[in-house]
C-alpha cells in the first residue's frame, strides 16, 4: 500500500512559521561565525602565513578564544537542529525543482546542512580525543570551515527578503486566534525551549573553560583533573620519551652551540609565573611555572630576544615535536623554558626535564621534553 506523500501546506505547527525559523537563523548565524572567527584565529596562530602576527599579550587572550570556539560550537548543535525542524517541510514542496535558481538553492542547503554537522561533529569527536578517520583534523575541519561559511552566506543572500520581512513583522490579530488553535507549542514556546536547551549545553560543557562553571558544568572535560593538577593530553609513555642523566639542552645561535645539564639550567636565574594553558579542544587551567625565561636564556647563549627560536622536542613522531617561538614571545619575560609545575620538579607527563611555556599560546605549540632550541 503506498502512503500518501504530504504537501508543505499541512504543516502548520507554529514550529515551521518563517518568523520562527529566521529567529533562529539568526541566533545560528551568531553562533556559528563566532566558531568560524575564533576558529580561523586558532589556525592561523598554528599555520601562520608571513602578513600574521599573534601577541604575547594579555596572557588569556587565546583561553578566551578558543574557550568561545568551542562553547559556540556547542551552543549551534540544538540551534542546527531546531532550524532543521522548522524548515523540514519544505522537502515536500512539489515540484522538486521549480526553476534552475530554485535547483541552486536546494544544492546550497545540502551543502550547509552537510558542512555544518560535519564540523559540529568532528569538532565534538576532536574534543573527545576521538579521531575515527584517516584524515588529518585540522586541515580539513578548516576547509570545510570555509565551505560552510561560504554556504551560509549565500543562502542568506537568497533569503534575506523573506528574513527581513520575518524578522520586521508582528503578529497580526488575524494570527493569533490561528495559532492559538494549532497543534504544538506555540512560536514563542518553541523559540523558549530552543534558547532553554541551548543554555542548558553550553552551561553543561563550558566549565572546561570557564572556571567558576566548573562546579555545575556536568559534562566539561579534563579541566582540573591530571597529574600536578593539570591536564595531560600525550603522555610521555605514548611520546616514546625517556630521559637520560647524560641529557643535555642545545641552544644554537650564530655564535655556536651551549648544551646546558638540567643542574646548569637550575643555577640560571629563574622566573616564577602564573599562566594559564589553553588547548584546542578548548579546555584551559591555570598553573604557577618556574624556570628560565626565554630573553635570560638566550642572552645566555649570545643571541638578541625577539629572535624566532625553533623549539624541538624529543618526542618520537609527534605532529608537534617541532615548533617555532615568534619574536614577540621570546622577547617576553613571561615566556618560560619551564623545569616546574605548582612547586614541584616538572612530572613526565608535563616534559621533564624542560617544556616551553609561553604566554597566549595554544597548547599544542607549548613543547614538552625540550631538547634544542635554534635561534632563526
Amino acid at each position: 500500500m503506498k502512503l500518501p506523500i504530504p504537501a508543505e501546506e499541512q504543516f502548520q505547527a507554529p514550529a515551521h512559521h518563517e518568523r520562527v525559523t529566521s529567529r533562529i537563523g539568526l541566533a545560528l548565524a551568531i553562533t556559528f561565525t563566532t566558531c568560524f572567527v575564533t576558529g580561523l584565529i586558532s589556525h592561523l596562530i598554528q599555520h601562520p602565513p608571513g602578513w600574521f602576527s599573534w601577541p604575547s599579550r594579555p596572557i588569556g587572550l587565546y583561553r578566551v578564544t578558543q574557550g568561545l570556539h568551542v562553547i559556540s560550537g556547542v551552543a549551534s548543535i540544538p540551534l542546527l537542529l531546531a532550524k532543521l525542524w522548522s524548515v523540514y517541510p519544505k522537502l515536500f514542496g512539489r515540484p522538486l525543482v521549480r526553476s534552475l535558481p530554485h535547483a541552486l538553492e536546494r544544492l546550497s542547503i545540502l551543502v550547509l546542512s552537510g558542512a555544518a554537522f560535519f564540523e559540529l561533529t568532528t569538532g565534538l569527536l576532536n574534543v573527545a580525543q576521538n579521531y575515527p578517520w584517516g584524515f588529518y583534523f585540522p586541515q580539513v575541519h578548516y576547509a570545510v570551515a570555509w565551505l560552510a561559511i561560504g554556504s551560509i552566506l549565500v543562502h542568506v543572500a537568497v533569503k534575506l527578503p523573506i528574513i527581513r520581512r520575518a524578522l520586521s513583522r508582528t503578529t497580526t490579530a488575524a494570527e493569533a486566534p490561528a495559532e492559538a488553535s494549532a497543534e504544538g507549542l506555540s512560536r514563542r514556546g518553541f523559540l523558549v525551549t530552543t534558547g532553554l536547551a541551548t543554555g542548558v549545553a553550553v552551561v553543561a560543557t563550558a566549565g572546561a573553560t570557564v572556571p567558576f562553571l566548573r562546579g555545575v558544568s556536568a559534562l566539561s572535560w579534563r579541566s582540573g583533573k591530571g597529574t600536578q593538577d593539570l591536564p595531560v593530553n600525550r603522555t610521555a609513555a605514548a611520546a616514546g620519551v625517556t630521559w637520560s642523566p647524560t641529557w643535555r639542552l642545545s641552544v644554537v645561535t650564530a655564535r655556536g652551540t651551549m648544551k646546558f645539564s638540567l643542574d646548569e639550567l637550575r643555577a640560571l636565574p629563574q622566573t616564577t609565573a602564573e599562566l594559564p594553558i589553553a588547548c584546542v579542544e578548548g579546555w584551559s587551567q591555570s598553573a604557577t611555572w618556574r624556570g628560565i625565561s626565554l630573553p635570560t636564556l638566550l642572552k645566555a647563549a649570545g643571541a638578541a630576544p625577539g629572535t624566532a627560536v625553533r623549539v624541538s622536542s624529543s618526542e618520537r613522531g609527534g605532529l608537534y615535536g617541532v615548533s617555532v617561538l615568534p619574536g614577540e614571545h621570546t622577547a617576553d619575560e613571561l615566556t618560560l623554558l619551564a623545569l616546574e609545575l605548582n612547586g614541584e620538579v616538572l612530572a613526565p607527563d608535563h616534559g621533564f626535564p624542560c617544556r616551553i611555556i609561553a604566554p597566549n599560546r595554544p597548547g599544542v605549540l607549548q613543547t614538552k621534553w625540550v631538547t634544542k632550541l635554534e635561534a632563526l
